[in-house]
C-alpha cells in the first residue's frame, strides 16, 4: 500500500406555545395512521449489527462485549441502553469518588476564588502599585486558590473521559457528549466558567440527555454556564424600553426609572431593597459583585469610578448573543424560518435571566429590574406587556415545539448516529416522532437506533471518529482502567479536541472531513503506537484478554487475534499488509522526526494545556526548538525519550498499528 492510499482514510408552521391541544394530537394520530409501518430489513449480518451498535450506541466494545450483547439479544440491549436508570453503574460511582474537588460545592469554590481575587485587587490598589503591596502569605493563599481552580478544570475533563471509558450506561454517555457539544460552552470564557461547568454537566445535561427536549432546553437556559458564556447575564432592557417593576414588602421601584434609582443608591453607598446588588456586598455590586467600603463610605474618586461602572452596566442594554444562538444553533437552525426581529424579541424576552455575583457563589436569578416588560412578538406569537420570567418560558415553549426544531434536532441526531449525509427518510421519521411525543429524546433515539438506515451497509464504518471517540474507544478496546489524572484528557486535546475547549458556540464538527488531514492521521497513528507502548495511563497490551498469551506466537496468529478482538474480525488487504509487515507507510515517510503536535504548548498547568485549541502546529517554533517541545512530556502528552513514536515489536506493534488503522479510526 502506498502513502496516498493511506491518506484516503479521511476522504470522506408554528405549533402552540402551550401543551398540545386535542386538535394537534388528532393531527399527529392522523399522520401516524397515514404512514404505513416501515419493513424491518437490516442489511448487516447479525454479528456486524452487534459490532456496529457497540461502535455507535457505545464508545466501542470492551473485550467480551460482543458476546454479552449477542447472548442478551441486540434489540433488548438497545432497549436497556435507552433506560440507563435500569443499569447498575456502582463501580463507576465508586471510581468517581476519587475526584475530590468535583464533590465540593462549586458555588462555595467560586465564592472563595472571587473574594480572594477581589481582596487581592484591593490590596494592590491600597498599596498604590499593581505589582507590590501583597504580603507573602496572602500571595501564597491566592496562589493556592488559583491552583484549586485549575484542579477543577483538570478533574472535570478527566472525569468526562473516565465516564466514557468505564460506564455501563454507554448510550447515556454518548448522548451526554452529544448534548454538551450541541449546547457548547467554552471553559476559558472567564474565571467563573469552570465552576459553572461542573454544575452544567452534572445537573443540566446528564439528567435530561434522554428526557424531554423542552426540559433540557429550559435547564440550559437557566444555567449560569450558558448565561455567562453567551452574555445573557449582562443583557437588560434598552433605556427606551419599559422595565418590569421590582417589588419588596415596603416599596415598589417602578418602570424604566428603577435602575436609575438603584444606581443612585449604590453611588451613595447603600442598597435599596430589590436593587441589582446584594446586601452587604456594597459598592460597585450589580451583576459583577463589589466590595463594601469601611463604614459604608468610600472616597470621592472611588465613588466616581463606581458610578461610571454602574452607568456603563445600566446603559449596556440588550445583548442578542444567546437569543440568536438559541434560534440558530439550539433549536430552529439557521434556515428555521426566523427573522432578525425574532432574534431581538427573543433576547428581550430573556432579559433579567442572569446570575448572582460570583462573590456570593453565583447561581441563576431572575432580575425583574433588568427585564424588558414591553410587548413582544416571537414567531407569530404575541407576548403581552407587563410580564416577567414567563416571557422567556413561553419562548422556550414556542421554539422547543416548532417543526423546524424537530427537523433540525433530528438531522443532527441522524448525522451523528447514522451518516455524515443523513438519509432524508429517517430524518423525516425522527422529526415526526419528535413532534408526536412532545420532544421525547428517548423515543426519537429508539426510532433511529432500530431503523433500517442505522443497520445499512452504507452506515457501517462510515463515520470518522472524533479525537474523543478515538481515545475512549482505544482504551475500551484495550480493557484499560480509567485514568483519574489529566493526562488522558490531554491526549484528546493533542489530537485536536480539547474537552470544553471549543471557543465558538457551534461545537465541534460532526463530519469526517473536519477531522481528517495528513497531520491528523499522523497524530492518530502516533497515538496508537503510544497506547500500545504503555504511555496512556491504565492501558496495557497485556491487559487485553486473548492477547496476553501470544507474545511468542507467529506473526500470522498475532495479526489474526488482533483483527478478531479489536477490529471486528475483518480488515482490508492493505491494513492486513501493514499489520503483517509492521511498517506503516506514513510513519516510514516521517522517519525519525517527531510528529507534528496538534496542541500549542503553554507554560500553564497541564489542566490548562488540555483546553488549548487543537489542530495547529507549534506556534512560533521551528526546527530543533519544535522537536524539543514535541519530545517534552509537558508539551506533548505522548512524548518520551527523544521523540513521540515508540519503537515497538511483536504483539504490541500489531496492536499499535491496529489502533491507527482506517478500520479502527472509523466506526
Amino acid at each position: 500500500m502506498n502513502r496516498r492510499t493511506y491518506l484516503l482514510l479521511g476522504a470522506l408552521s408554528v405549533v402552540s406555545a402551550g401543551p398540545f391541544s386535542i386538535a394537534t394530537a388528532q393531527r399527529a394520530a392522523a399522520r401516524t395512521a397515514a404512514t404505513p409501518p416501515r419493513l424491518d430489513h437490516r442489511e448487516l449480518a447479525a454479528d456486524q449489527q452487534v459490532i456496529h451498535a457497540l461502535n455507535r450506541v457505545a464508545f466501542g466494545a470492551r473485550p467480551g462485549d460482543v458476546q454479552k450483547v449477542r447472548a442478551m439479544g441486540l434489540d433488548k440491549w438497545i432497549d436497556q441502553q435507552l433506560h440507563p436508570e435500569s443499569i447498575d453503574d456502582s463501580s463507576l460511582e465508586q471510581f468517581l469518588s476519587h475526584y475530590s474537588i468535583l464533590h465540593e460545592n462549586q458555588n462555595e469554590l467560586l465564592q472563595e476564588y472571587a473574594v480572594a481575587q477581589r481582596d487581592r485587587r484591593m490590596a494592590k490598589r491600597a498599596a498604590g502599585d499593581t505589582t507590590q503591596g501583597i504580603s507573602r502569605d496572602d500571595s501564597m493563599a491566592f496562589r493556592s486558590i488559583a491552583i484549586k481552580r485549575r484542579g477543577v478544570a483538570g478533574q472535570l475533563q478527566s472525569a468526562r473521559v473516565a465516564r466514557a471509558v468505564m460506564s455501563n450506561r454507554q448510550l447515556d454517555e454518548v448522548m451526554t457528549d452529544f448534548w454538551l457539544n450541541h449546547f457548547n460552552v467554552y471553559a476559558q470564557k472567564g474565571a467563573p466558567e469552570v465552576y459553572y461547568l461542573a454544575e452544567y454537566e452534572r445537573d443540566v445535561i446528564r439528567p435530561h440527555a434522554l428526557g424531554k427536549f423542552r426540559d433540557l432546553l429550559g435547564a440550559v437556559a437557566r444555567s449560569p454556564a450558558m448565561l455567562f458564556y453567551l452574555d445573557n447575564a449582562r443583557s437588560m432592557a434598552d433605556s427606551t424600553r419599559p422595565r418590569l417593576a421590582s417589588y419588596d414588602r415596603n416599596q415598589r421601584l417602578g418602570g424604566a426609572d428603577a435602575v436609575t434609582r438603584v444606581a443612585r443608591g449604590n453611588a451613595r453607598g447603600r442598597r435599596p431593597n430589590g436593587a441589582l446588588g446584594t446586601p452587604g456586598r456594597g459598592i460597585g455590586g450589580g451583576i459583577f459583585g463589589g466590595r463594601p467600603a469601611q463604614g459604608g463610605q468610600m472616597d470621592p474618586d472611588r465613588a466616581q469610578q463606581v458610578q461610571q461602572r454602574i452607568n456603563k452596566q445600566r446603559n449596556g442594554g440588550l445583548n442578542e448573543n444567546y437569543g440568536r444562538e438559541l434560534l440558530e444553533l439550539h433549536t430552529l437552525g439557521v434556515d428555521g424560518g426566523y427573522t432578525q426581529q425574532d432574534v431581538i424579541n427573543v433576547a428581550r424576552a430573556l432579559t433579567g435571566w442572569t446570575i448572582k455575583p460570583p462573590a456570593t457563589g453565583g447561581g441563576f436569578v431572575f432580575r425583574p429590574e433588568m427585564h424588558d416588560a414591553g410587548e413582544k412578538i416571537v414567531l407569530g406569537h404575541k407576548l403581552k406587556a407587563g410580564r416577567g420570567m414567563e416571557d422567556g418560558e413561553d419562548v422556550l415553549d414556542i421554539v422547543s415545539r416548532h417543526p423546524s426544531t424537530a427537523k433540525y434536532v433530528a438531522t443532527k441526531l441522524v448525522r451523528h448516529f447514522v451518516s455524515d449525509n443523513p438519509p432524508q427518510a429517517l430524518v423525516d421519521q425522527a422529526a415526526a416522532v419528535f413532534l408526536e411525543t412532545d420532544g421525547d429524546i428517548r423515543e426519537v433515539m429508539r426510532t433511529i437506533l432500530t431503523s433500517n438506515e442505522f443497520f445499512s451497509q452504507e452506515a457501517y464504518r462510515s463515520k470518522v471518529k472524533s479525537p474523543f471517540e478515538v481515545v475512549v474507544s482505544a482504551m475500551r478496546a484495550m480493557n484499560a482502567e480509567p485514568d483519574s489524572t489529566p493526562r488522558t484528557a490531554q491526549v484528546v486535546a493533542y489530537l485536536g479536541q480539547p474537552i470544553f475547549g471549543h471557543q465558538a458556540p457551534n461545537g465541534y464538527p460532526d463530519t469526517g472531513d473536519a477531522w481528517m488531514n495528513a497531520g491528523a492521521i499522523l497524530n492518530r497513528i502516533n497515538f496508537g503506537m503510544a497506547a500500545a507502548g504503555n504511555r496512556i495511563p491504565g492501558a496495557r497490551v497485556n491487559s487485553i484478554p486473548g492477547l496476553d498469551t501470544l507474545a511468542a506466537a507467529s506473526r500470522t496468529r498475532q495479526v489474526d487475534a488482533v483483527v478478531s478482538l479489536m477490529l471486528g474480525g475483518s480488515v482490508s488487504p492493505d491494513t492486513r499488509g501493514v499489520l503483517m509487515s509492521g511498517e506503516n507507510p506514513l510513519l516510514a515517510s516521517a522517519g525519525s522526526t517527531p510528529l507534528p503536535a496538534a496542541a500549542e504548548p503553554t507554560s500553564d498547568a497541564m489542566a490548562d494545556m488540555s483546553m488549548q485549541a487543537g489542530g495547529r502546529p507549534v506556534k512560533g517554533k521551528t526546527g530543533d526548538k519544535a522537536a524539543k517541545l514535541l519530545g517534552n512530556p509537558r508539551t506533548n502528552p505522548l512524548a518520551a525519550g527523544n521523540g513521540a513514536v515508540p519503537q515497538l515489536n511483536g504483539i504490541a506493534q500489531v496492536v499499535g498499528l491496529a489502533l491507527g488503522s482506517p478500520e479502527f479510526q472509523r466506526h
